[in-house]
């Protein structure tokens, strides 16, 4: 893979830039622009190199979406002259974009002489853009995407002891292959958030009317691991109340909204000893107020002395509200596309530019 400091000859080339712009949107405004600063570097290297830009992203995924909320905060913020930079239409409009067809992906590489790919955070899908132009271009990585491989590789190639790995969200499919692999690799790991409930529906608790996953992924076998740490009580909503409840105390009408008080002092001595810490999922359901505990941890680790890795999606959109992301050693920009490096060591858009 190599990297845009090889490219050659750069000065008046037109450069076909893929960047993940698929960022929260209501009213016509950008809500969270992290992912469109990540990769301005990117973009301010290979305009101080000589060369034009077509920006190419997604938005949302039926393709609808318009772009302008997006292109005003890029020129806003990046305060480059837009005649520079242009931006292709929304990719998703076009159906050859997620069914890879080879002849978008040949149309789309007409229009510059140098592909690059700045979006880490989609690269995990075997679209056009991603995968394909780079058969038609000479390809590189942007510097963004370089710091996500770089940085993510920490957590499993020769990873610092003691090693911590905080695992919370849903979708426990997603998930199950990072708990069956860092149970090895890391010392401990602590799982919150939906993934949670599961784990206690298996040792046979009350969850009440917490959501699960329906289908058998085999949690017997890494209940009795002892790097497996689950909190040992849990904020509940008991009607319109939040109540503080230990794990075999949860009622049938009632829900887990985040882990408890105790198991966030819990984690506060391995946060201390912790050389590495890796971080994927919010431990509660912060969107119906279970954001305490996940924010309180989220401190913990920004002031600890650990290599600290957090790792993209929805606990990223806590950390930019919280507007502590330079506190950590790295927060990657991926969702889907972090997960699936965690586990595998590498994703479709990474070994398009090998």
């Amino acid at each position: 893979m190599r990297s845009i400091k090889q490219i050659k000859n750069i000065k008046g080339k037109t450069i076909l830039l893929r960047v993940d712009f698929n960022v929260p949107i209501k009213n016509n405004k950008v809500l969270d622009d992290f992912r469109i600063r990540a990769a301005l570097p990117t973009v301010n290297f290979l305009l101080k190199s000589g060369a034009k830009l077509i920006l190419m992203t997604h938005l949302g995924k039926d393709g609808k979406a318009s772009l302008r909320p997006v292109i005003k905060r890029f020129f806003a913020i990046s305060k480059i002259t837009p005649n520079r930079v242009t931006f292709f239409d929304n990719l998703r409009k076009f159906p050859g974009e997620t069914s890879n067809d080879q002849n978008f992906a040949k149309k789309l590489s007409k229009m510059g002489d140098i592909y690059v790919n700045e979006a880490f955070s989609v690269s995990h899908r075997e679209h056009a853009s991603i995968v394909s132009i780079p058969k038609y271009l000479p390809s590189f990585a942007g510097l963004c995407f370089e710091k996500e491989i770089k940085n993510l590789s920490h957590a499993f190639k020769n990873p610092k002891h003691p090693f911590l790995f905080i695992l919370g969200g849903a979708k426990f499919s997603t998930k199950m292959p990072l708990i069956k692999k860092y149970l090895k690799l890391a010392d401990y790991v602590f799982v919150g958030g939906a993934l949670l409930n599961d784990f206690l529906k298996d040792e046979g608790c009350e969850i009440g009317k917490s959501l699960i996953d329906e289908n058998n992924y085999g949690i017997s076998e890494f209940i009795k691991n002892k790097k497996l740490i689950l909190p040992e009580d849990v904020i509940v909503k008991s009607r319109d109340k939040l109540i503080n409840k230990k794990i075999n105390q949860i009622g049938k009408d009632e829900y887990i909204l985040d882990i408890g008080n105790q198991s966030v002092k819990n984690l506060m001595p391995i946060i201390k000893k912790s050389k590495l810490i890796l971080w994927n999922g919010p431990l509660g359901k912060y969107e119906d107020g279970g954001e305490k505990s996940t924010k309180q941890i989220l401190k913990l680790v920004a002031g600890s002395r650990a290599e600290s890795i957090i790792g993209g999606g929805d606990t990223v959109a806590i950390i930019s509200k919280m507007k502590i992301e330079k506190k950590f050693s790295f927060v990657s920009t991926g969702g889907g596309a972090t997960l699936d490096f965690l586990a595998n060591g590498t994703l479709p858009g990474i070994k398009a530019l090998g």
